[in-house]
């Protein structure tokens, strides 16, 4: 397919492998002290082990996995607070398949709806309005989560509410936000992390100028990327040269997709329905400041927690498991005791084997032949 094979092309991969390996020879890090890499993007993460990019690298650096996938930091109570929801009567409760299989203490949403409730599953979150004008006679809740990428959508979609004075259509939030979590991750005194490959999507709403403060303030390189091999092979290539000139800087790879500015329009839309403020819970990561999002108040009366009043929950993430660790790239997936045991893709016991973006379901499907190895 054009604009796709290109960017996968074997000999061009090859060629970059090389030449990637000659200029990693010239870095003071070594098999064991590589240079850590995080790629904050699940699509990043799914990407590498899809192609095995991983195993392509010299054996000097190392990719390790950031927290860039929405459903996977989805903390328990959140997922509880929607089966209350779900379960009330005249309800219609939607979401995006990704969470439908989240597990929260009181099961999945996917087990509420064999229980009974309406939930359904949307493409996106017009879907949900279009059905809510389609049964005014019923409260439609739109449960809307994700970072910068999919909030520009939800914004337009509550604006296009108001405009149309739909009074039975409801949105649960749980959009958050990229920067102060790489702010939290890079504030942890142990977070070993040496440079950073940033989302191609967030990026392109939001712009490469956000992210200045990592290599200002943090001395870190990053670069944005996209999502097929020769783009994130260059991105490695990109942050070695600054590695190699010591350099920290916010490049740009992904220019035929990302302006350096952002998507202005986006930006827009997502300030006027939303305000970024207070602490959010972030399930394996805790309470990061400043990342909570919340509807302004002109489009408060679209608040589905307002409304139905949830009782708030809170959950604890079961010790044994190491979602938090992974997602800070403190470890591997298979480092997880309860790694293909008891969290498997059938019957995850954590939300990162759950989403098809998750490091752990990546793993799982592309690498698990090495675990049992």
């Amino acid at each position: 397919m054009r604009y796709v094979d290109e960017y996968r092309a074997p000999e061009q991969v090859l060629q970059l492998i090389d030449r990637l390996k000659t200029r990693a020879s010239l870095l003071d890090y070594t098999k064991e002290k590589p240079l850590r890499i995080m790629e904050v993007c699940g699509g990043h993460t799914h990407a590498i082990f899809k192609f095995g990019l991983d195993q392509l690298l010299p054996e000097n650096i190392e990719f390790i996995h950031g927290p860039g996938c929405p459903v996977c930091v989805l903390p328990m109570g959140r997922i509880d607070s929607c089966i209350d929801i779900a379960s009330r009567p005249g309800v219609i409760f939607c979401t995006f398949g990704d969470a439908m299989r989240v597990p929260g203490k009181n099961g999945s949403l996917l087990q509420a709806k064999a229980r009974g409730a309406d939930v359904r599953i949307v493409y996106s979150p017009m879907d949900a309005l279009t059905l809510a004008m389609a049964n005014p006679e019923r409260k439609v809740v739109f449960f809307g989560l994700g970072f910068e990428t999919t909030m520009p959508a939800t914004a337009i979609t509550l604006q296009q509410a108001k405009a149309r004075n739909v009074t039975n259509f409801y949105f649960f939030c749980q959009h958050i936000t990229l920067i102060p979590t790489l702010r939290s991750l890079l504030e942890a005194p142990d977070n070993g992390i040496d440079a950073f490959l940033a989302p191609g999507h967030v990026s392109m709403v939001i712009g490469t100028e956000a992210y200045g403060f990592i290599a200002e303030q943090y001395n870190r390189p990053l670069v944005v990327a996209g999502f097929e091999p020769l783009d994130l092979l260059q991105g490695v290539t990109m942050l070695v040269e600054q590695k190699i000139a010591a350099l920290s800087a916010v490049e740009n790879q992904y220019r035929r997709v990302v302006p350096d500015a952002g998507n202005r329009r986006a930006q827009q839309a997502i300030a006027d329905v939303f305000s970024v403020e207070g602490d959010s819970e972030w399930r394996g990561l805790g309470l990061i400041a400043e990342s909570g999002v919340h509807l302004t108040p002109a489009y408060r009366a679209f608040d589905a927690e307002a409304h139905f009043r949830p009782q708030p929950q809170q959950v604890c993430d079961d010790p044994r498991a190491r979602c938090g660790d992974v997602l800070t790239g403190k470890c591997k997936p298979h480092h997880c005791p309860l790694f293909g045991n008891a969290c498997n893709p059938q019957t995850a016991f954590g939300a990162l084997m759950v989403s098809s973006e998750g490091a752990c379901a990546a793993w799982y499907h592309y690498r698990n032949q090495e675990c049992e190895a």
